[in-house]
């Protein structure tokens, strides 16, 4: 009883502590796009000023340099919630930080049963314990792949990043080689994903690893976003 009570705060501390790390993130990410809205104005003044001289060649030169800007600044994942695409883009701008080359494609099927906090937990689990295992690596061998759509009926969410050596299993679950709190991220998931009657499956090989998630849909529906 002592020790569910324990595993119970500990549980709760810990999302807590998770969910103000999302909200820091995603605040950090929206901080940058209102940035490059505040300068809208100063970049249509200078194009203003181009066409005044008839300067156009500099007007072209200046239009292809925000296309690219604005390029980088939309390469946003939208599944259809707000909080998935929130935790989502606020971990891929973590991963551009750290230099790791990211491939998504991530689209959210009706049907599905997790609650928003809780599919929150799960993917920023997964891509923490993923971009944690991407710095301990040089640059070059960086790599993050990040999938979730529907299969049969099911929703699957696959995250397969760079990892140094083979990692081992305690309990069913691979060993963090950063201590318990660390670890407990996978075991978190794991919880979440029996929780709502899913399986979670990890493989870790020299190079990589990859963990897998199944969880029912509610029914079979068409899926939504992009």
């Amino acid at each position: 009883m002592l020790f569910q009570k324990w595993m119970n705060k500990r549980i709760e501390a810990y999302q807590s502590d998770l969910i103000r790390k999302y909200c820091d993130e995603v605040e950090g990410m929206y901080l940058k796009m209102r940035g490059w809205r505040h300068d809208y104005h100063n970049h249509i003044q200078a194009l203003q000023a181009s066409m005044a001289l008839g300067r156009y060649d500099e007007v072209n030169a200046y239009l292809r340099q925000l296309n690219d800007e604005l390029t980088q600044v939309d390469t946003t994942v939208k599944t259809g919630r707000v909080m998935v695409d929130a935790i989502l883009n606020g971990k891929l701008n973590l991963a551009a930080g750290n230099q790791i080359p990211v491939h998504v494609k991530a689209t959210l099927p009706a049907g599905v049963t997790v609650s928003d906090l809780d599919l929150c937990v799960i993917i920023g689990n997964l891509l923490d314990n993923a971009v944690e295992e991407n710095r301990k690596l040089p640059v070059e061998e960086r790599f993050l792949r990040i999938y979730m759509s529907k299969k049969n009926t099911q929703l699957y969410l696959a995250v397969t990043n760079a990892a140094g050596k083979k990692q081992t299993k305690r309990g069913g679950l691979f060993a963090s080689s950063k201590g318990t709190d660390h670890g407990f991220g996978l075991a978190r998931v794991n919880a979440l994903v029996k929780k709502y009657g899913g399986i979670f499956l990890a493989d870790s090989e020299d190079g990589g690893f990859t963990a897998e998630i199944l969880i029912p849909l509610a029914k079979e529906q068409g899926e939504q976003g992009v």
